[in-house]
């Protein structure tokens, strides 16, 4: 059976991200990782073991008013990341991969049509 490690990341679409930024950090303490990655999207937070990934707004995107864009689990080795896509192959879940330089993820929807994301920083070097 695949094993999860926890939340990795809680993802928001925001109206300004940099606005947002600025809230968490002076007024919740998370720091800005990653500055500079990915030409600026999404702005990285983290706080002990929590993330929050902030991305702008998308037109009519489903989501994209403030509210949860999708939910990450973080696998803890690439072992378990390699095991949690045949486990979803298995069951039939349709996934797609993408890899994000510091980290590899892939990203499929529960029932609701809730986005879900398995994310591992255990990346192959290469």
């Amino acid at each position: 059976m695949m094993r999860l490690e926890q939340i990795d990341h809680v993802a928001l679409r925001c109206a300004s991200p940099e606005v947002t930024k600025e809230w968490y950090v002076s007024t919740l303490g998370f720091e800005h990782v990653f500055p500079g990655r990915w030409s600026g999207i999404p702005i990285f937070l983290r706080l002990g073991s929590t993330n929050i990934a902030l991305f702008p707004q998308k037109g009519n995107e489903q989501g994209s008013d403030g509210r949860l864009w999708h939910l990450a689990f973080r696998a803890a080795t690439n072992a378990d990341f390699q095991l949690a896509q045949t486990e979803l192959t298995e069951r039939g879940v349709s996934f797609q991969f993408r890899d994000h330089e510091i980290a590899h993820s892939i990203y499929f929807s529960d029932p609701d049509g809730v986005l879900l994301e398995i994310t591992t920083y255990d990346v192959p070097k290469g």
